[in-house]
């Protein structure tokens, strides 16, 4: 019998989703072609990296895992957007079911930006309830940032549509707010939670720069996000500020 080519079973192996691995190397561990071999050894290696993944995740739910039995529905809090010259400070609030498998998610810095918008569609596919909440330019001009900061916080966790009964933050703890919470140095790399409300808040702020790239054009907005990069200053001095910069970081 002649056997398969080597083309067909690269268009096999292409089509292949995690579940399709093992049944992959089973099928094609035996044959001795270098070309065949070489996608074996490679669905081996995608499987490992599948195997430590699911470690990571577990380690990631520890806090979860900490406060689940107490509570009921924990909310994990993240922002995006403290450092820049223009823009909204955002935060984002996820309340994760207890055993969601969202593999690959991280604090969104350490993500893509391509990931974090292939994770944002999970999140919010997946999660029992998302929140954002933000703060304005004047805002923040006029209450500092790190008041804006909690600004966005509670009104994030106003958004949601579930009741949180912990709340899991990313470093800090939030005033004004009766729910009873922890603040995680690098929680957005020690919690789900706090992970994925990192990518809600990046993703919506992202975008909504990406908006404002076209309302007020010039500036390059949907490159720099409003950070104070070289560009962004150059724009500055050209253009004066726009009516999003703020007015106290300049």
């Amino acid at each position: 019998m002649e056997k398969e080519t080597i083309s067909k079973i690269k268009e096999r192996y292409k089509n292949c989703d995690e579940g399709g691995l093992s049944a992959f190397i089973m099928s094609y561990q035996s044959d001795e072609r270098a070309g065949v071999a070489a996608m074996v050894a490679k669905a081996k290696k995608q499987l490992d990296t599948y195997a430590k993944e699911r470690g990571r995740l577990k380690e990631l739910r520890f806090f979860e895992e900490k406060y689940q039995a107490d509570h009921t529905t924990i909310c994990g809090i993240d922002e995006a957007g403290r450092g820049p010259l223009a823009g909204p400070v955002v935060a984002g609030a996820v309340v994760l079911p207890v055993d969601v498998e969202i593999l690959w998610v991280n604090d969104s810095k350490k993500l893509s930006a391509k990931k974090r918008e292939i994770l944002y569609e999970e999140i919010m596919e997946k999660a029992v309830s998302v929140g954002v909440g933000m703060a304005s330019p004047a805002e923040i001009d006029e209450v500092n940032i790190l008041q804006a900061t909690y600004l966005a916080m509670r009104r994030a966790i106003c958004d949601l549509s579930v009741v949180p009964d912990m709340l899991l933050n990313d470093a800090v703890v939030i005033p004004q707010v009766a729910i009873q919470q922890v603040g995680i140095v690098k929680g957005d790399q020690k919690s789900v939670s706090i992970a994925a409300a990192s990518i809600i808040a990046k993703v919506t702020r992202d975008r909504l720069m990406e908006d404002y790239d076209e309302e007020y054009p010039g500036y390059g907005f949907a490159e720099h996000k409003g950070y104070g990069t070289a560009k962004h200053y150059e724009a500055l001095q050209r253009l004066g500020p726009s009516p999003i910069h703020r007015r106290t970081f300049l």
